[in-house]
Parts: C-alpha cells; sequence; structure tokens
C-alpha cells in the first residue's frame, strides 16, 4: 500500500464496502457522541467520515486528535445505516472504522477556523493565508481560476495562436501607472522596471512576422488599491494579431470570453449578442465606460425643459457654456419615501441633493409631484415624462453642470437606483464593446492638450485626421464591459511612425522625447511594420465575476492587503546595508 493513501477522501463509495484503505489529510471536525469518536476527513478533493469506537486498537491516540492536525489512516470500508447517509458529499454512503493513525503534522491552537463560514478581520486572513486557503470556498475559487486559466489557453490554441513569453525585467515606462523599479548592480545608478503590461514587446513580436500571440501575463503596476484592482500585481489574457481591424479582434476574442462564462458562469445567462457604444454615448447614458447592462436605466439629456423655466437653479447653470441637466428614470421608484432616500445618496456623494419628479395618481388623474414639479409646471414636466417613457408610480431624478463635474456621480446614482428598484438581473452578464474614445484632453486649468487614453492607438482617418481639431479625434482603442467591470482593454495599434510622431506632438511631446521614450518600438516601426492590434482580459476579475466575488482579493492565491503589505511575508521589508552597497543604493531616514 502507499505511504500515505489508497485513496482521496472523495473516492470511497458502496463498491469499496469491506476493502482496507489508507487516507490522509486534515481533521477537519471531531465529535465525540459518548464513547464513539467521529472525525471528518478532509483533503484536497473532499470529505470522508472516520470513526473508532474503544475496540479500535488507537482509540486513546484518537482522542488525542484536534481539528487542523493532519494525519493518516488506516481502516475498514463499512456502508453506513440508510437513515444515515449524507448525500451533500461524495463518499456520503459510507465511513471508515480506524484500525491504525498516523500523526504527520500537529496543529498549534488556530487563529481562524476552517470549518464553518465564520468572518475574520482582513489582517488575520492575510496572515494566516495558507489557514485561509483551507476554507471551502476559497479552495473552490482557487479551483475555479486555474480551470478558467486551463480553458482559456485550449481556446486560443483552438484558433492558431501560439504562446509566446515576453521579458519580466525591462525598461521603466513614463507611461500609465507608477513603475516598480529593479537597481542594476552591473550598472549602478541605473534601473531595470517590472513591466506594467507586455504591451511593446507584443507590438514588436508582430514586427518580427508572428501572426497571432497570446500570453497568460503577468503584470505589475505600484497602484492604490480597489475592491477589484489589486495594488502591485495581476494577470490578463494578452493577445495580437498582425493584418486586422478592429472588428477582427471583436470576432476572436468575443468566443473566448463568452465560452468561458458559459462554461462556468453557473448557468447564468450570457449575452451572446454584444453591443458597440460609444464613449461619449456610454459616458451620457450610463455615466462610467463600463457600464452594467443588466439595468435597463438609460439616462438623458433634458435641458431644453429646464431653459428659462420657474427652477432657476438650472436654468441659471443652462446659461454657461457647457451646461446641461440629465435625467435618470427610475421605474417604480414614484415615491416620496424613495426620493428622499437618493437625496440622501447624493448629499453623501458631495452634493447638495438631486432634484426629482414623480408622478402619482391624486383622484384626478396622473399628477406630477415634488419640489422641481412645482417650480417648472405641467406643461414641461409632461413633456419630461413623455421624453423618459415614463408613467404612473415612476419618478425621475436630476443633475447639471458640466457633464464630467457630475457623470460619475449620475453613474452611481443609476447603479443604486436599479439595485434598490429591482430592476437589476443579477442572473445574467452583460457584455458591450464601448468604442471610438477620443484620443485628446484638454486640461481646464492649464489650457493644455494631453493624452486622455493610450497614445498609442491609431487615429480613426490617420494623418488626415490629426490636421484638425484635436479634441474631435477619436482612436480605434476599445475596452469590452461586464456588469459594471472593464474586462478587456485594447486597440489597433499606431505603427506609422510619421503619424506616431504627429500625435505625439499635438500632445506637446517632440520626436527626440517620442525616440528616448520609445525608442525600441519607433525604430522597429521604421523597418516595415505590419497593421497590428489586440487586446488583454483581466483574468482576476474574470474569476472575480465568475465566483460572485465583491473584492478581487478571494480569488488572489496570495493577495496584498490595502496598503500593498504582504503580512505573512512581512513584504515590502528592510534590506541589509550590504546589499545596499552592492547595488550602489542608500536609504535616505524619513523625517
Amino acid at each position: 500500500m502507499h505511504a500515505y493513501r489508497s485513496h482521496t477522501c472523495a473516492e470511497l463509495d458502496k463498491s469499496n464496502v469491506g476493502d482496507n484503505v489508507r487516507l490522509s489529510g486534515w481533521v477537519h471536525r471531531v465529535r465525540d457522541h459518548g464513547g464513539l469518536l467521529f472525525i471528518d476527513l478532509r483533503d484536497h478533493y473532499g470529505m470522508t467520515q472516520v470513526m473508532a469506537d474503544p475496540d479500535s486498537p488507537v482509540f486513546a491516540d484518537i482522542e488525542k486528535v484536534r481539528s487542523e492536525w493532519c494525519i493518516r489512516i488506516d481502516g475498514n470500508v463499512m456502508a453506513r445505516d440508510e437513515s444515515l447517509v449524507n448525500d451533500k458529499i461524495s463518499t456520503g454512503a459510507i465511513e471508515v472504522f480506524i484500525r491504525d493513525i498516523e500523526v504527520l503534522g500537529e496543529s498549534k491552537e488556530l487563529p481562524l477556523m476552517v470549518f464553518g463560514d465564520q468572518e475574520y478581520p482582513e489582517e488575520t486572513r492575510l496572515k494566516y493565508r495558507y489557514l485561509d486557503l483551507r476554507r471551502e470556498k476559497l479552495q473552490n475559487n482557487m479551483k475555479l481560476r486555474s480551470d478558467v486559466v486551463s480553458s482559456i489557453r485550449k481556446r486560443m490554441w483552438n484558433m492558431d495562436f501560439r504562446e509566446y513569453q515576453t521579458p519580466i525585467i525591462t525598461a521603466s515606462s513614463p507611461e500609465g501607472a507608477r513603475d516598480f523599479l529593479v537597481p542594476s548592480r552591473l550598472h549602478p545608478g541605473r534601473f531595470y522596471a517590472l513591466p506594467q503590461a507586455p504591451q511593446q514587446f507584443k507590438q514588436l513580436i508582430m514586427v518580427s512576422g508572428f501572426d497571432k500571440y497570446f500570453q497568460i501575463a503577468p503584470c505589475f503596476r505600484d497602484e492604490d488599491p480597489r475592491a477589484d484592482r489589486s495594488p502591485t500585481d495581476f494577470y490578463q489574457l494578452d493577445l495580437e494579431m498582425s493584418f486586422v481591424t478592429q472588428q477582427d479582434v471583436f470576432d476572436t476574442i468575443q468566443p473566448v470570453m463568452q465560452g468561458v462564462f458559459e462554461e462556468f458562469g453557473g448557468g447564468k445567462k450570457v449575452d451572446t449578442v454584444w453591443e458597440q457604444i460609444s464613449y461619449k454615448d456610454a459616458a451620457l447614458w450610463y455615466g462610467t465606460d463600463k457600464p452594467d447592462l443588466r439595468n435597463p436605466i438609460k439616462m438623458q439629456i433634458v435641458s431644453d425643459h429646464f431653459r428659462g423655466s420657474g427652477f432657476k437653479v438650472f436654468a441659471s447653470l443652462l446659461e454657461n457654456e457647457g451646461t446641461e441637466v440629465r435625467a435618470i428614470p427610475a421605474p417604480k421608484g414614484g415615491s416620496r419615501k424613495f426620493c428622499d432616500r437618493m437625496n440622501k445618496f447624493a448629499q453623501q456623494e458631495g452634493l447638495p441633493g438631486m432634484g426629482y419628479i414623480f408622478w402619482r395618481d391624486q383622484g384626478e388623474g396622473l399628477e406630477a409631484a415634488g419640489p422641481l414639479a412645482k417650480n417648472i409646471g405641467p406643461e414641461r414636466t409632461e413633456a419630461i415624462r413623455q421624453q423618459l417613457g415614463l408613467g404612473l408610480g415612476d419618478a425621475a431624478f436630476f443633475l447639471a453642470g458640466k457633464p464630467k463635474a457630475f457623470e460619475s456621480v449620475a453613474g452611481r446614482a443609476r447603479t443604486t437606483i436599479g439595485d434598490e428598484l429591482g430592476l437589476t438581473d443579477q442572473d445574467r452578464f452583460a457584455f458591450a464593446w464601448i468604442v471610438d474614445f477620443p484620443i485628446y484632453e484638454r486640461d481646464e486649468e492649464t489650457g493644455k492638450l494631453d493624452f486622455e487614453h493610450n497614445p498609442f492607438s491609431m487615429p480613426q482617418g490617420g494623418m488626415e485626421a490629426l490636421q484638425g481639431d484635436p479634441l474631435k479625434v477619436l482612436g480605434y482603442q476599445y475596452d469590452l464591459a461586464c456588469n459594471g467591470y472593464e474586462l478587456v482593454s485594447g486597440a489597433i495599434r499606431n505603427h506609422r511612425p510619421e503619424i506616431m510622431f504627429k500625435a505625439f506632438e499635438i500632445a506637446g511631446y517632440g520626436k527626440e522625447e517620442v525616440e528616448k521614450r520609445f525608442g525600441g518600438m519607433v525604430n522597429a516601426f521604421q523597418y516595415g511594420a505590419p497593421p497590428h492590434g489586440g487586446c488583454a482580459a483581466g483574468i482576476d476579475r474574470m474569476v472575480m465575476l465568475l465566483a460572485q466575488e465583491a473584492n478581487i482579493r478571494e480569488v488572489i492565491m496570495f493577495p496584498m492587503n490595502q496598503r500593498a503589505e504582504d503580512l505573512m511575508m512581512n513584504a515590502p521589508s528592510e534590506v541589509q546595508n550590504d546589499q545596499l552597497m552592492e547595488l550602489h543604493l542608500r536609504v535616505i531616514p524619513q523625517d
């Protein structure tokens, strides 16, 4: 017999009754039933109930066993009484009578329990992550992650992509997030960087004549943490193709993403038609470039109904250039109680409040109610109701000013309204491509033009587009949104050096600066670069959605905490002086 096990803790069934078996695993739970000892023995695969009575030759040893001890047992498989069969586990029809036991690893008193669903502080969970990971939910999440990555790889290979690895140590990139820098021992005073993404390398792979590339790529960014973003590193499905249009990229990645969500989505509906929404429309309708289309609410511009109206706050605002009034329809939200609740939401977001109108029946037909309705009169409220397609028992909320100042709050209000009124379909994965991103924006304080989004995207219209108003130039850049999260980001690349230099010149970067910052790629593009494009899909975020988790740390094996610290390994840590000297570095004490 094998030194540790003849079967896993998920394999035994009625066909094994009478067999002598050997199992190894962790003591999940011990139950003493008056002289009968029952142990739920757990391994990675499942659970088996093992038991002993005073007739067992090792009964005294079994009495000493505690939760999370790692043990090996030998015993006889017995059928459970029909009334005691546990249909919730694969081994629920049998139990094993223990004849021999070996303690493979004792456990100290546990800082957190593996059995049960108790909640523990994040610091405790991350410091003892190896115990946290023994819990069923975390085991399932990590298995799901592994299975998702495996499925992605198979799907990419089936589409004739090949996987290539790009460097982990490279040059610092001045664009995007902050780099993690790595000092060079051989070149004092100079630094490598961990790559924020394989962006430049995968483009160079296309220049090298490889037609289709993909990689499950680690990326490193020194960012502020969020619930859906790691503060240090993450993994992405990175892909690039030559001789493709934007639609070619969409047609390539959709079956991969759709297939993965159908395979691992737990039976939830997965959209098969992916709408393409312009960045401008997404901001208007949803207040975000990563809309949750499970929520049917679309915001609309209603400025004309307030111009010259009796509601002086909005009427005065609209006299200023670039201002708008937008409405958030709220079907079924037509009660003063709900309107007051949303007004409080706006105040918590830092606004003085949100204007609202709701429609009710006071016995004389449909009536518009609320402070706004009184100020603008019945004709205007009726025009608003008809534009928004609302009726009895519905409401609308209003925000005004320069759109960029209130769009994000409007977007969050839309989400809250959809959730609270039960409008959001929780049993669906809703996808949409966000397209037509503007390449430039103007800083309102300095008046300076700069890149609003990816500077390496090909401008729609090429060089000709760059001769006109820069603020009207759109890029072949795109994101894929799903249920309120950005899952994919990509672009058709600007592979023409003359167009690239012109694009950077508009943003105030001279040719010499571009060559200094991006010399490797710019030089390569002068040797017959093909048209190419691609995208990257966030693995962590995909698994977070599939696992129905609200925090990305629940699907990362060893995550950092909110302060970008590894509490288990004590990172970041101080280093020895001789290490610093070897790297020609000195730490300056902070005051």
